[in-house]
């Protein structure tokens, strides 16, 4: 319980501080002027306030945090249990992480590029956070393949069950943003593109991979049994 609080809270303090620098307490009406930004090619252009769809990834990767952060408290709950033997951790789940790392690395650099308006380095970048993030995927179900055929199964434990469907759940997510994600590609390829709306979606995507890292880095610790030794070293430090 306590795990799922502070996660919660760690979740509703990054969404209240984005929210805050967004100007949505900003009353246009009132205002006699508008707030100029320099532009990419030397002309200026206005700042608008956050769209409503971005807002909206906020609030929805907010009810993701929580439902992750359910599953991680039950996780902690149960492996207090006598049935409980821990899962193996394939190898491959080292080079799956460090495709995802690459894969959020990329699309920050698509953000990047998309808002200097250079099209010929944003597209290579997007391609290349799409390839990384489908290698992420079918790592992740060769692990499961590697698992399997070690007897590892799903009905075997407790531990396995939360291994298959933590990643399974996480898996989902990433397939969700990879539709998203490829196509935004496409859309940058095409020579008839809004640069406007290619910019707001390259930052969706990139914010929702970023999102998708932090969850990862969270249950591969949490597999791996790091997670475990920090909470018994808070529960030490608090006692």
């Amino acid at each position: 319980m306590n795990v799922m609080l502070i996660f919660l809270a760690a979740v509703a303090a990054i969404i209240f501080w984005w929210l805050s620098g967004q100007r949505l307490t900003s009353k246009p009406w009132l205002e006699t002027g508008s707030v100029q930004l320099p532009g990419h090619d030397g002309a200026e252009r206005q700042r608008l306030p956050a769209p409503a769809v971005k807002i909206g990834l906020f609030v929805f990767l907010g009810v993701v945090g929580a439902v992750f952060s359910l599953a991680v408290s039950a996780y902690f709950m149960r492996m207090a249990s006598t049935d409980w033997w821990a899962t193996p951790v394939p190898r491959l789940l080292w080079v799956n992480t460090a495709a995802l790392a690459l894969s959020s690395a990329a699309l920050q650099w698509a953000k990047r590029e998309a808002v200097h308006g250079r099209m010929e380095v944003l597209r290579p970048a997007l391609a290349a956070g799409l390839a990384l993030a489908i290698f992420f995927l079918v790592g992740q179900i060769q692990a499961w393949r590697e698992l399997t055929a070690a007897g590892y199964v799903l009905a075997d434990n407790p531990s396995n069950s939360f291994f298959y469907m933590l990643t399974g759940l996480h898996g989902l997510h990433i397939l969700g943003g990879l539709a998203v994600l490829a196509h935004t590609t496409v859309r940058a390829f095409s020579t008839a593109v809004a640069t406007d709306r290619l910019r707001l979606s390259v930052d969706l995507s990139a914010i929702y991979s970023h999102f998708m890292l932090a969850v990862w880095l969270l249950l591969f610790a949490l597999f791996a049994g790091w997670a475990n030794d920090f909470v018994d070293l808070c529960r030490t430090l608090l006692s």
